[in-house]
């Protein structure tokens, strides 16, 4: 059932909109009496799920009985962030997601489906796993809250990966994101209907029809004078608040280029981009707009490891990001990358393939880091000094000496590609 839907193109919702759409959608379940809320964690911070959390506990009071930031694999919020991000909300509300130990299955997607729905990529089962705090804690409701935008391993985010990959388990998560990546990112990205996003609701259909979900999802764009705000809200228990938020997304997330980019500048805020696990957002929303031969920069004062968990960071600089044909290798001669295929996955959402160019200017990782990886490496400050963040503005510009380039202020907010693509 959809309980509220607002949203266009030239929609600029605002605090107030949101909170009277939630309202507005809450209102219409009736009395609840024990809340569990499951916003993004702070690397969606520009999902504004943090103003609408702090609208439904405002609206609950005490019937919120616990907030599970659906962090997946990445670092817990620290409490600064927790400020940051929702306010004055009590912070022992707060619990963190321990995606290794602190899940439980609910059961399994058959291996025959994903070899079907995936064209023969993989044949494994998919195990169905959730923080074990939804199932053990009585709730009468569970708000999913997210931000939809074009996704690098499901197509469009939100909805139910909120909860089976957000709040999912090691095996949910390494098999769903090597399911992506070996059917192929770039045949997904932007898309609804993924081998991934089917696998989610098979999960949804057979296993958590019982549980009182849901979804609050938010559609964020740039403004004409390139502020973000917030274009759509969509509320409800069902799919069809997550496509309609999809279909404006598609409208204000993803830009269709005339031409291919020979050059392209991504700048990663170092509050949003500390690892490249989630700077190379850079790499994959870029990817399909970049000229074979071409060159993607990316100034990244904030990424000081490869990736938010130990063990994957090991892997990423053990093995680099050498391409889809040498992974798929590596991944069948050795254990220690097979039983962590969202590393495998992710070495494969960042390389090139050796079609452009990616060169890294971090803040705190070394030359020999970063080129360790399989990356170019450039020193920051030399960089920044030529492609200054302050200066440069989203789109074409045009250097002192003539050269042209393409910056992206921010790689998680779209997607961009070329018609000939």
């Amino acid at each position: 059932m959809l309980l509220h839907s607002n949203g266009s193109e030239n929609s600029d919702l605002s605090a107030s909109d949101m909170e009277q759409g939630l309202r507005s959608a809450l209102d219409q379940l009736g009395t609840r009496k024990k809340v569990l809320i499951l916003p993004p964690d702070i690397t969606r911070f520009h999902s504004r799920a943090g103003d609408l959390t702090r609208f439904a506990y405002e609206y609950y009071g005490d019937a919120v009985s616990a907030i599970l930031p659906a962090i997946g694999t990445h670092f817990p919020m620290t409490a600064d962030e927790i400020c940051k991000m929702f306010g004055d909300i009590p912070q022992d509300l707060f619990v963190n997601h321990d995606w290794r130990n602190d899940v439980v299955t609910l059961g399994e997607v058959p291996g025959e489906y994903l070899n079907e729905i995936s064209e023969g990529a993989v044949d494994y089962s998919w195990p169905v796993q959730v923080n074990k705090l939804i199932t053990e804690g009585e709730f009468d409701l569970i708000l999913s809250i997210g931000q939809v935008v074009p996704h690098e391993v499901v197509g469009m985010a939100n909805h139910s990966k909120n909860i089976f990959i957000g709040t999912g388990g090691a095996e949910a998560i390494n098999k769903s994101h090597f399911l992506g990546a070996a059917y192929g990112m770039e045949r997904m990205m932007g898309r609804v209907d993924t081998p991934v996003r089917k696998v989610l609701d098979y999960g949804v259909e057979h296993f958590l029809s019982d549980m009182p979900v849901v979804y609050v999802q938010t559609v964020v764009g740039k403004s004409k004078n390139g502020d973000l705000k917030v274009k759509g809200l969509y509320i409800g228990d069902g799919r069809e608040c997550f496509e309609k938020a999809a279909e404006l997304s598609l409208k204000v997330n993803f830009e269709m280029l005339d031409e291919q980019l020979d050059k392209v500048v991504v700048y990663l805020d170092p509050e949003e981009f500390k690892s490249t696990w989630l700077g190379n957002k850079a790499i994959y929303r870029t990817r399909m707009a970049i000229a074979d031969g071409g060159e993607l920069i990316i100034l990244a004062p904030g990424v000081k490891e490869f990736g938010e968990d130990g063990e994957i960071d090991r892997l990423i600089r053990k093995y680099g990001y050498v391409g889809t044909p040498r992974v798929l290798e590596l991944v069948k001669e050795n254990e220690d990358l097979r039983d962590n295929l969202s590393a495998a996955a992710h070495l494969i959402h960042g390389s090139s393939e050796g079609r452009f160019s990616i060169t890294y200017c971090t803040g705190g990782l070394t030359r020999e880091e970063v080129e360790g990886a399989n990356f170019q490496y450039a020193d920051l400050e030399e960089m920044t000094k030529r492609y200054d963040p302050k200066t440069l503005k989203d789109g074409y510009n045009e250097m002192d000496d003539g050269e042209r380039i393409f910056y992206v202020s921010n790689p998680a907010l779209g997607l961009w590609s070329s018609k000939k693509k």
